[in-house]
Parts: structure tokens; C-alpha cells; sequence
């Protein structure tokens, strides 16, 4: 499994940013804007803590069975690798979710005199740090996961000389 790229990530956020910021100046410009909703930061931020607590709870696991601790619970390790999945999945998401709101958001600083306006680009605001922490968790979460390198293992594929 590979792991995460930031550029990936960064690159995500910031094409579904300018996408965003150029289809709500359309969007705008014939019609009516649709709003930005409340539960949008919220259920990222629920994202975000179901990641960070996953992650928590396997470190806890992983640090007890790597001290063998009586009656510590191992990590089966399909269920870490799904884990990880769905954080890196939860990344990318988020970080398409950040870039569409965070571009709706620079699109409605122009409008701060009107009062929903100004609500939805701080609910725009909101969404963007939260799909921020959804990616700092998914992160954290495949680093808690990540194996310990082999330094026994030779990668050049060659036999050592006996």
C-alpha cells in the first residue's frame, strides 16, 4: 500500500479550489448562488475525530503487545490496513471537500456586506479546517500503522557474498 502524497493532496485541494471559486462566479452570475450547509464542517470534524480516535486506540495496542503486556489485545493486522484505507480515502476526500468550499469561500468574500453571505463563508471557513484536520488525522493515523523498516533486508535484490 502507498502512502500518502501531499502533493497529491495539495494538488486536490487547489484545482478543486479554482474549480470552485470559477463555478460560483458563474453560478452567481446567472442565478442564485446555492448556500454553503452548516453540517459540512460538522461532519468533517466528525471524520476527523473517528480518524484521530482509531488512531489513538491502535497505538495504544500496538505500544502494549510491542511491550507484552499481560492481556494486551494485538492488532489483527487486516483491520489496520483497512484503517489505513479509510483514512487515505478520508483524505482525498476531505481534501476535495476543503478545495470546493475553500473556493466558495474566496468567492464569497467579495459579498461580506450581505449577513448570509458573511454566515456562509465563516460555514466555508469552518469547512476547509476541518477537512484540514480530517487530513493531519488520516496522516497521523497511517503513521501509527506504518511498519518498522527491515534494516536486515537488502534492497538491491542481490545475495550477500558468503
Amino acid at each position: 500500500m502507498r502512502e500518502l502524497r501531499i502533493r497529491v493532496l495539495v494538488g486536490v485541494f487547489v484545482v478543486a479550489g479554482v474549480l470552485s471559486w470559477a463555478g460560483a462566479r458563474l453560478w452567481n452570475s446567472v442565478g442564485t448562488l446555492p448556500s454553503v450547509p452548516l453540517a459540512a464542517p460538522i461532519v468533517l470534524a466528525l471524520i476527523a475525530v473517528v480518524l484521530l480516535s482509531t488512531a489513538l486506540s491502535l497505538r495504544n495496542r500496538l505500544k502494549a503487545q510491542r511491550e507484552r503486556r499481560p492481556g494486551a489485545k494485538g492488532v489483527d493486522p487486516l483491520m489496520a490496513a483497512r484503517a489505513v484505507v479509510f483514512g487515505q480515502a478520508s483524505a482525498l476526500v476531505a481534501a476535495l471537500v476543503a478545495g470546493m468550499y475553500g473556493g466558495t469561500g474566496v468567492f464569497l468574500l467579495e459579498l461580506l456586506d450581505m449577513p448570509a453571505r458573511r454566515d456562509q463563508a465563516i460555514y466555508a471557513a469552518f469547512s476547509v479546517l476541518a477537512g484540514f484536520a480530517v487530513i493531519a488525522a488520516a496522516i497521523f493515523l497511517e503513521r501509527v500503522c506504518k511498519l518498522p523498516e527491515d534494516e536486515d533486508h537488502d534492497h538491491t535484490g542481490a545475495e550477500p557474498a558468503a
